[in-house]
């Protein structure tokens, strides 16, 4: 069932509103993916069966004009359904340096804790990352949640040289009332 969508018109995003993706945003997140020379790169397929199937563990800052500026894309955890394991953050380069990424993983945890109970996030992030490693250690300040860090995915887990570790953040439990909280 998707969400209502919910307007970020508070002064610092005007125009802008969160929703759940449609598999018409495919091709967008594929372009924004693939634009910020950051995420690894999945197949247009793949971004279109995200927004068909995880739509609603997922969440797109969309303007009116443009399309989606904006997204995150997770899931729950089968043997964990109270964990959302968020897969890609990313943001249109015009958008950056607002809190946007912030502002989406906060309605994104508000949403999956009221209907999913969901209560921890993890993700993977690389070292070199810098701006997903600031966006997930600030939710969890911003939350009082727990975090730990452990690499998941070593460097030579990878197929091809080059790859970094993958280091798992594991963010919770995150107290009700905070996951309840406007951002």
């Amino acid at each position: 069932m998707p969400i209502e969508p919910s307007r970020l018109d508070d002064g610092e995003f005007p125009g802008l509103e969160l929703d759940s993706p449609r598999p018409e945003d495919g091709a967008a997140l594929w372009r924004l993916a693939r634009d910020s020379r950051a995420l690894d790169l999945n197949s247009p397929y793949s971004y279109l069966l995200w927004c068909r199937d995880y739509a609603n563990t997922s969440i797109v800052a969309r303007d009116a004009s443009a399309g989606p500026v904006g997204f995150i894309t997770g899931y729950s955890r089968p043997e964990a359904p109270r964990t959302l394991l968020v897969w890609q953050v990313a943001v249109d380069r015009g958008q950056r340096g607002r809190g946007l990424a912030a502002a989406m993983l906060d309605a994104l945890a508000r949403r999956t804790g009221d209907k999913l109970g969901v209560d921890v996030i993890e993700t993977t992030v690389t070292p070199d990352n810098t701006a997903s490693n600031r966006l997930f250690a600030s939710f969890a300040e911003r939350h009082r949640a727990p975090v730990t860090r452990e690499v998941l995915f070593d460097a030579h887990d990878f197929p091809e040289a080059g790859h970094e570790p993958e280091v798992l953040y594991r963010i919770g439990p995150i107290p009700v009332p905070a996951v309840a909280q406007q951002h």
